[in-house]
């Protein structure tokens, strides 16, 4: 490939990728795409040498070779996860070598500007961290209960209005079928002796009047106010019945997100907050990879660009 390239790792249907590298192929900046999850070794090749400047050699996907030590920067979009394509020894045992190597690898390059480094991303998906860093930073966090404790849940349940939400966004299925799990209110009478199974997250209900994505790229803040029907707890389980609209972020916000992502050592975060009737942002979570590209259009919040520059431009001289 001629010139530095921007490698973005991501799973095959990435459509929110798909809008950043076409941006990136109108300038003219040579892009090499990848899944490291799946692609290691029908796909990809990788050649690591360690020099006394860090990490030279070759990655090949495809037919196309990006120089490692000329990586303008990596986009860790969203890669699938280091599997292995058999349930055999052999195969599990090559799938945790290519999660250290080319993984490894890929979160050592020289040079290279991380949107963002995967490291970082692991460490920023763990929500009791985050609660605690933004209630650092002075934003407003709702209580908060993080149990395994039947007791504990129903008593907090009990004296106030609070929701449930999961830990995790993971994968669940339901009759086979891929399915969200949505914050939602609780009674104490729901509560069972299952929650002692695994911690469980309970926070008190915030008397909300509409939501707001924040989108942090680099130091770029752009963010929408989402309004949902009256009654609704998680506005992603209403996506049809949204409305959108753009919204300047408070300056102490802006400075607080600022500082949460400079802690985790992040150049991206999609934060949510929940919206009071006197105007107050109370911070609910960051996802550190989360989703944005449909808030493009609806809100006129231009995401792409900000992310083509930042990867376009690399690290800082």
């Amino acid at each position: 490939m001629d010139g530095r390239p921007v490698l973005v790792a991501t799973e095959y249907e990435d459509a929110t990728a798909d809008l950043v590298v076409a941006k990136l192929n109108r300038r003219r900046v040579p892009v090499l795409r990848f899944d490291p999850g799946k692609d290691l070794p029908q796909r990809v090749t990788l050649a690591a040498r360690l020099t006394p400047g860090g990490w030279s050699g070759t990655l090949t996907a495809e037919g196309r070779t990006a120089d490692l030590a000329q990586v303008r920067a990596l986009y860790h979009r969203r890669p699938s996860a280091y599997l292995p394509d058999t349930d055999d020894q052999a195969a599990r045992f090559a799938a945790q070598e290519t999660r250290r190597g080319l993984g490894g690898v890929l979160a050592a390059l020289p040079g290279c500007l991380y949107l963002s480094q995967p490291q970082a991303i692991a460490r920023a998906e763990y929500k009791p961290e985050q609660l605690s860093v933004a209630a650092r930073f002075g934003l407003p966090v709702p209580e908060t209960l993080i149990t395994s404790d039947p007791v504990e849940a129903k008593a907090f349940t009990a004296v106030q209005p609070a929701i449930y939400k999961p830990l995790h966004a993971g994968s669940y299925d339901v009759d086979g079928e891929p399915a969200g799990i949505w914050a939602a209110l609780v009674e104490p009478g729901e509560i069972t002796d299952a929650v002692s199974r695994c911690p469980h997250l309970f926070q008190a209900q915030v008397p909300k009047i509409a939501d707001v994505r924040a989108v942090v790229v680099g130091d770029r803040v752009f963010c929408a106010l989402i309004t949902a029907p009256a009654g609704v707890v998680d506005w992603r389980s209403e996506y049809r019945n949204l409305t959108y609209e753009p919204v300047d972020c408070p300056e102490p916000i802006r400075a607080a997100l600022l500082r949460f992502l400079d802690e985790f050592g992040l150049r991206f975060g999609a934060f949510d907050f929940a919206v009071t009737p006197e105007g107050e942002w109370w911070f609910l979570e960051c996802n550190p990879n989360g989703q944005w590209a449909w808030l493009e259009a609806a809100a006129s919040l231009p995401i792409t660009s900000a992310i083509a520059d930042l990867l376009e431009n690399g690290v800082p001289e």
